[in-house]
């Protein structure tokens, strides 16, 4: 059960840390959960949209749990950007925490039960410039409404609460469930999915929501404003793939943009290949 590069120590060890993550930073935002208080803007975050104070709350707890490791690790997450926790590094092996640690702000805020954790672990070696996406070797994903957690290991496959997931075998447009973000989209651009697609969900977390393509609950998801982050989508779109879905850009090219807070890309997932032409299709790109 080994990753290139991380003895499987490692794989056990960091797992716990994010699982521990996940947990406290659940603990730390519940007292704010349905409160006005929670959407008081504190700052502008490091992604250049502002922060409220139950994401600062759980960028603080993610904090915590990373620097209480006692071990060198870097954290990528909205609000504070890039920080670099504990002794430099001599290994030429590097961890990094690519956390969104409140996916669905609002939804929380309102009190609505769909919003949680994303948590991306990436490995990658000290020649590297800059890590993407293809460097991540672990995701989670929790949902603290229903406290369902989501988790891939690349090479080994995706889970849900310890149970290996499937996406769905739906190839029909017409008979699909797909949810979406389309705040900000250009609408004539969907306007055709729309007319086509069975059901259409949109629930306010795309961590949550590309997730539920890896098990199958959403045949597809889309997010086509391009100005989706790269580091929300870390665990998920590795989730997904590890189910056995496809992730793509709305243009269908490989997705692996780099780990930072101002890297932007559209999306498109489905849980098979027929799915994604037909979406591709449908919105005429292919």
């Amino acid at each position: 059960m080994g990753v290139v590069g991380m003895e499987k120590s490692e794989i056990y060890y960091w797992r716990s840390i994010a699982i521990e993550m996940a947990e406290k930073v659940q603990k730390a935002i519940a007292p704010l959960v349905g409160k006005e208080e929670a959407g008081e803007i504190i700052k502008m975050g490091a992604d250049g949209t502002p922060t409220k104070l139950i994401d600062l709350v759980a960028e603080d707890e993610t904090i915590n749990v990373l620097e209480n490791t006692g071990r060198p690790v870097t954290l990528i997450s909205e609000e504070i950007g890039y920080l670099k926790i504990g002794e430099k590094e001599d290994s030429e092996h590097k961890i990094i925490f690519v956390v969104d640690p409140l996916d669905g702000t609002t939804n929380a805020i309102k009190s609505i039960p769909f919003y949680g954790i994303s948590i991306a672990i990436a490995e990658y070696d000290s020649t590297d410039v800059l890590p993407s996406l293809n460097d991540v070797k672990m995701g989670f994903v929790k949902n603290f409404a229903t406290n369902d957690i989501y988790e891939a290991l690349r090479g080994h496959g995706a889970y849900l609460n310890g149970e290996r997931i499937k996406p769905s075998k739906q190839e029909s447009l017409e008979e699909s469930s797909m949810g979406a973000f389309i705040y900000g989209t250009k609408f004539p651009k969907i306007d055709n999915i729309c007319r086509i697609i069975r059901r259409m969900r949109i629930l306010g977390s795309v961590a949550l929501e590309l997730s539920y393509v890896a098990n199958g609950a959403y045949d597809a998801f889309m997010d086509l404003r391009g100005n989706l982050r790269v580091v929300d989508i870390a665990a998920s779109k590795l989730i997904v793939e590890e189910a056995g879905g496809i992730v793509t850009t709305e243009k269908g090219e490989p997705l692996n943009g780099l780990l930072n807070v101002k890297e932007r890309t559209s999306l498109i997932a489905a849980g098979n290949r027929q799915l994604h032409q037909e979406i591709m299709k449908a919105l005429e790109v292919i």
